[in-house]
């Protein structure tokens, strides 16, 4: 028996190694099946040269438990180590002291990956103690058993062991028995080794029989060594890929298509990437594609690899030229992953063309899941929305599909306003903004429906991208003033009576949480309804932007501007005024004289102070005209409270104040049970 210390320093390595390379326990039976894999593919390959001229029978890795003793093992077939191997490959690693040996592999992982000795040792992590037992496949090799409980020390003998190949022994350690639960192993290596290109097997397959179930004789092989990735696309069906993708994500809906990648230059890459069927944005989740080295499952933190609008994909990337770090739990900063980041870009994009020049009205009718990934791509991407352009689409609310050149066509000739500006309206909602559709409708506009979760910044890249070109929602204004293409129609109340009629208005508007009120009155036709509630397109937008970027968290916050638009044409509104005039005419007429008098007074006193040093005015004139100030303020609160009191007492003023308010989903509560009320008792 042979005995020694792993490396010349007395520093321990194996703890070393837990903190830096490994931090995920459970990656050490990735590791060491992936070991098994590496020398059962290399006598495979000795064998194709010529180099090995025996019977290589059953290859299959074998992964077993004893949970009597404590311990899991891994068994292959493959070429197997001499005593001079294992010293090389296992107590050499760390010759050159455990700092250097780390900063020798700690940023090459494609330098590691492969080689036994390091992955060996993530067992360390759950094990107190391993056993190599190892007869290589040359011919007269004497088998040996290397141990060691994790300290430097270790020990090495010869043993008999009949057949070539290596299993190595974990007992596992007290802290780590979850790692002797079969379904705890059968769950790691489903993850782990699924697609593994050597048979991987962990106990027997089992029946129901005699009222239970029972194991065969069959292996149960958990692997597929040939997984459609690795398959030339020419030779799969669609079905291939739907079983496929079944396989990875078994209670997901059918995907809407997919895309195969398979490349060998300037790097190698190969992969399935599926457009999952999206239902609301609720269901969007991140982290569905997987990446594979070697077959060998690395993780499913893909970013970086696969540009970010497309990790809302599902699938399968495979790359031995992924940079990752030396436990593969992490990419490396490298200019590759930037070229395959760009690969995956150009080949989406390019499938995505293919499947709108192809077949249009197939791509139209999967539009409505697809457009988050492209809208999400435009955003985030600048090469992508110049690939993106030509096949993106816009939607009507009449369900018509257009691309951005042919939506420019149709709408310019009636949608272009007094100052050149290509004007497309839209809507949010077309059942909840229904009638000011129908009034845009009604002039012969179009409207588009814009009602995903990132249609309206598209708009607003949109509105950069393409030359005088702006969007509107229907509900942002007037339906005169949404296209202005001349000067709004003149008023036929003068300006004393306009201001009237808003202060009325004004002064009913309820008290509704994080809401402004303003009002304004404009002739609209007497077709039209006698009451619009507006809200800013520029200011709903930037809300909208706060709470979709933290950076503009201010704009959120800010209370929802509503302009309260009265139609001085409409018989209702004149009926309104009518009222007012006859119920205030008395009251008002005085007071009103009386602030006209103060309100001469006061710019006299004005002219008078200023042709003065602010030194050279007395006392006596500021009091003078702080005081003619307040009896202005306090005839004007007079006036105020004159006007809404005659609007308290008006059940049109207020049934035409709710009716708009609930067209716009603000009544609720006591105001709605009041308004229904009310309206019961005008039908009376």
């Amino acid at each position: 028996m042979q005995k020694g210390n792993i490396g010349v320093t007395t520093e321990n390595i194996f703890p070393v190694i837990k903190k830096f390379l490994y931090s995920d326990h459970e990656i050490f039976l990735r590791e060491l099946v992936s070991n098994a894999v590496d020398a059962t593919q290399k006598l495979k390959t000795l064998a194709e040269r010529g180099d090995f001229k025996g019977e290589q029978g059953d290859l299959t890795v074998r992964v077993s438990l004893d949970a009597d003793k404590g311990t899991l093992t891994i068994s292959d077939r493959g070429v197997g180590m001499t005593a001079d191997e294992i010293d090389r490959y296992i107590n050499q690693i760390a010759f050159s002291g455990v700092t250097d040996f780390l900063d020798k592999y700690k940023d090459n992982a494609n330098a590691i990956i492969g080689h036994f000795g390091l992955g060996f040792y993530s067992a360390f992590m759950v094990s107190k103690k391993v056993e190599i037992i190892t007869r290589s496949y040359q011919e007269g090799a004497q088998a040996v058993k290397w141990s060691c409980d994790g300290s430097p020390a270790y020990e090495i003998e010869e043993v008999q062991k009949e057949d070539r190949g290596t299993d190595i022994v974990l007992y596992i350690d007290d802290d780590c028995k979850e790692f002797l639960e079969k379904t705890r192993i059968q769950q790691l290596l489903n993850k782990y080794c699924k697609f593994l290109p050597i048979p991987i097997a962990f106990g027997k397959k089992t029946e129901w029989k005699d009222g239970k179930q029972v194991d065969t004789e069959e292996d149960n092989i958990i692997n597929d060594v040939e997984p459609l990735w690795t398959k030339t696309p020419s030779t799969l069906k669609d079905e291939d890929y739907k079983a496929f993708y079944r396989t990875l994500y078994p209670m997901q809906d059918e995907p809407l298509f997919w895309i195969h990648l398979n490349v060998d230059y300037p790097f190698n890459l190969t992969g399935v990437l599926y457009f999952p069927r999206i239902h609301s944005n609720i269901e969007l989740q991140r982290n569905k594609v997987m990446l594979y080295c070697n077959q060998v499952f690395v993780t499913d933190q893909v970013e970086g690899i696969v540009p970010d609008f497309l990790t809302l994909l599902h699938g399968v990337i495979d790359s031995p030229d992924i940079p990752l770090n030396v436990s593969r739990s992490y990419l490396q900063s490298d200019g590759d992953v930037k070229k395959i980041s760009t690969y995956i870009t150009k080949k989406v994009a390019d499938r995505l063309q293919s499947l709108f020049k192809e077949d249009r009205k197939g791509f139209e009718e999967k539009w409505d899941s697809l457009k988050l990934f492209i809208n999400y791509g435009m955003l985030s991407q600048e090469d992508f929305f110049e690939r993106a352009k030509d096949f993106a689409l816009l939607k009507d609310v009449d369900g018509k599909y257009f691309t951005y050149d042919e939506y420019r066509t149709l709408i310019k000739d009636n949608q272009t306003d007094k100052d050149g500006q290509l004007v497309c309206l839209y809507t949010n909602s077309k059942d909840e903004q229904y009638s000011y559709v129908e009034a845009a409708r009604a002039k012969g506009y179009s409207v588009l429906q814009l009602e995903g979760e990132l249609d309206v910044p598209v708009a607003s890249l949109l509105e950069q991208k393409l030359e005088k070109c702006h969007f509107v929602r229907v509900d942002s204004d007037i339906v005169e003033r949404l296209i202005q293409k001349d000067d709004a129609p003149k008023s036929n109340i003068d300006e004393a009576d306009r201001e009237n009629l808003s202060q009325v208005f004004r002064s009913q508007m309820p008290h509704i949480d994080k809401a402004e009120f303003s009002a304004e009155v404009q002739a609209m036709g007497e077709e039209v309804q006698p009451i619009l509630i507006t809200q800013s397109e520029y200011m709903r937008r930037m809300k909208d932007m706060g709470r979709l970027q933290a950076g503009m968290a201010f704009y959120a916050q800010m209370p929802d501007a509503y302009n309260v638009v009265l139609n001085s044409d409409h018989a209702l509104i004149k009926r309104v005024l009518e009222a007012c005039k006859q119920t205030t005419t008395d009251t008002l007429q005085p007071i009103e004289a009386e602030i006209k008098g103060l309100e001469a007074r006061l710019a006299a006193l004005h002219q008078q102070q200023s042709a003065k040093k602010p030194e050279e005015i007395t006392e006596e004139e500021k009091a003078d005209a702080s005081k003619t100030e307040k009896e202005i303020a306090d005839l004007r609160a007079k006036k105020q409270s004159t006007l809404a009191d005659f609007g308290k007492n008006n059940d049109i003023v207020h049934q035409l104040i709710d009716l708009a308010l609930l067209q716009n989903g603000l009544l609720k509560g006591a105001a709605l049970d009041a308004f229904l009320k009310r309206s019961v008792s005008l039908i009376k």
